[in-house]
């Protein structure tokens, strides 16, 4: 199964989310910002399926995260959440480095659904 790397400043989302995706049998890894996450990641070498990120964050958003991990991780997954439609409409230019962007609230099943397709995408 696959790495997943969570980041959202909220900890119920994180820990909603890291639950959901361990149903299907994915090791999580959580971060509460962008700087976090990417610390994570440069430790880690990149060693991530996915990056599941919030894009309304302090100290570093999902947008500038995305940016920053296509660009040093160009073979990383990013799948971006949001709450606000503004932040879906500035996630719009980023077509070609994030897979999707998934809507809050959402269900299990959608996070899930939208986890699997995301994974789904780079196999393919």
């Amino acid at each position: 199964m696959a790495r997943v790397l969570i980041t959202d400043d909220e900890e119920p989302m994180r820990l909603l989310v890291a639950r959901a995706i361990a149903m299907d049998g994915h090791e999580t890894v959580t971060a509460q910002d962008g700087a976090e996450a990417l610390d994570i990641l440069i430790r880690e070498e990149g060693a991530f399926e996915l990056l599941l990120t919030d894009i309304q964050m302090p100290v570093m958003d999902g947008i500038a995260l995305a940016l920053s991990a296509a660009r040093d991780f160009p073979r990383l997954t990013i799948l971006l959440m949001t709450g606000y439609a503004d932040q879906r409409e500035r996630a719009s230019n980023l077509q070609a480095i994030a897979h999707d962007v998934i809507t809050k609230p959402f269900s299990v099943a959608d996070i899930r659904t939208a986890v699997a397709d995301a994974l789904a995408s780079r196999n393919s």
